[in-house]
């Protein structure tokens, strides 16, 4: 049996499209992703305001994008595929994080899969795995759905590299969460480690081809995905294997993958993928394995947001609280939610990002609309100019107190436990 495969290369804004091209093609991707077949390029929003690391970057889009082109994939073939979350405003996200500059300069279809897609119910999809499944039939007793459209069609997905306050780090296999699991998938926290293991599972049965193409240009340390440290790192990878891809992730990031990791150990040991670095070939810049980046990880300096997360779904708030967040009741987690995030932490954060936008990925992120390349250039290798004045934030403390204002309010508009209810009245 071969060995799965994780490529890994150094870049530089001046390479980066070259890089991402090299690297697609040093771990096969053509052999897994039929140019027959539909592909959604699932894009990671984590964060509707931009954060360095926290969600996929405007050069990771482009120079998949490109890459796919150059070697012969018809753009009418795939799409940007997105979900949203109760506190994540998908649409907003997609603007502040330069997503939908770079998807509509190569005029690809953007899917929301709330949004006019239709949804499947679990047995429909997948038949007898479920019976399979470590987690999800207790959670969902009733089941749940899944988007339509992803059966039988190619995913790649786009995470970064970063580390997370429920599974230790996040990325590819993570990445599926959010378009798997519709409305309440919150409920499958206290079990998330084996949650990402049934729906790798899943993904394996309705998607004939599964790829990552992961960026650490930018990662984070600390809580995330959101509250971050973030780091200028340089590299980027991609493989076949998503447990392979974030076990190697997960190593630079200075973690043991399988002692750290549960959701990894669990899938090694299902044999859904190489949680096992020693039997992983790296291809590429291969001595950046041998790298420690000693991320503290997220549970050193949690936020209060975080202390107060784990002690509802794992402490000593489990009791009182948990059954809440199953009822409707449940929209108190979103607003408290929004209100620690989005009206407290980022705007009194903003030194860290101002602070790594002088790098020249930041310049490149703060200059894209002013330096994006012709999408029908397929021939330049990045960016040799990333702009000269230092990158600044135009968001003022007023501005950014008005978007967590609307952003509050679709949270309740949306929440499932009030949307849910409109639909079934709508239908009587």
């Amino acid at each position: 049996m071969s060995k799965s495969k994780v490529a890994i290369l150094k870049t530089t804004p001046a390479t980066v499209l070259k890089d991402y091209h090299r690297l697609m093609n040093l771990a096969d991707y053509q052999k897994v992703l039929s140019k027959e077949k539909e592909t959604a390029l699932k894009m990671n929003i984590s964060w509707h305001f931009f954060y360095p690391g926290s969600s996929t970057t405007p050069w990771q889009i482009d120079g998949v994008i490109r890459a796919m082109k150059k070697d012969g994939y018809d753009a009418r073939r795939f799409h940007a595929c997105h979900n949203r979350t109760v506190v994540i405003d998908a649409h907003l996200g997609e603007r502040e994080n330069k997503q939908i500059c770079v998807t509509e300069a190569h005029g690809l279809r953007n899917i929301h899969l709330y949004e006019d897609e239709e949804w499947i119910h679990i047995n429909e999809a997948v038949g007898d795995l479920a019976e399979k499944f470590l987690v999800l039939n207790q959670v969902y007793s009733k089941g749940f759905f899944i988007p339509k459209r992803f059966i039988g069609e190619n995913i790649l997905h786009l995470p970064t590299v970063k580390t997370h306050i429920f599974t230790t780090i996040t990325g590819a296999m993570k990445n599926s969460f959010g378009g798997l699991l519709n409305e309440k998938r919150h409920w499958t926290h206290p079990v998330i480690h084996e949650t990402l293991v049934d729906l790798l599972m899943i993904q394996k049965r309705i998607h004939p081809g599964i790829f990552a193409v992961m960026d650490g240009t930018f990662a984070g340390d600390g809580p995330g995905p959101r509250c971050m440290v973030p780091h200028v790192k340089n590299v980027i990878l991609a493989s076949s294997d998503q447990v392979a891809i974030d076990a190697v992730a997960a190593k630079l990031m200075g973690f043991d993958p399988l002692h750290d990791i549960k959701f990894l150990r669990l899938a090694h040991e299902r044999g859904l993928g190489c949680g096992d670095i020693g039997e992983i070939e790296i291809l590429g810049d291969k001595d950046v394995i041998q790298e420690d980046w000693h991320f503290v990880g997220p549970f050193n300096k949690m936020t209060f947001a975080g202390r107060m997360q784990h002690k509802i779904y794992w402490g000593k708030l489990k009791k009182p609280l948990e059954w809440s967040l199953k009822t409707i009741l449940a929209p108190w987690s979103y607003i408290a939610s929004v209100v620690y995030h989005d009206f407290l932490w980022y705007p009194t954060h903003l030194k860290r990002i101002k602070n790594i936008l002088r790098s020249d990925w930041g310049r490149l992120f703060h200059n894209w609309e002013n330096i994006q390349i012709p999408p029908d250039d397929l021939k330049s290798p990045g960016w040799q100019e990333v702009g000269t004045s230092p990158a600044k934030l135009k968001k003022g403390s007023l501005k950014l107190l008005l978007r967590a204002f609307r952003i509050l309010g679709t949270t309740l508009k949306e929440a499932p436990e009030f949307s849910t209810r409109k639909k079934q009245k709508a239908s009587t």
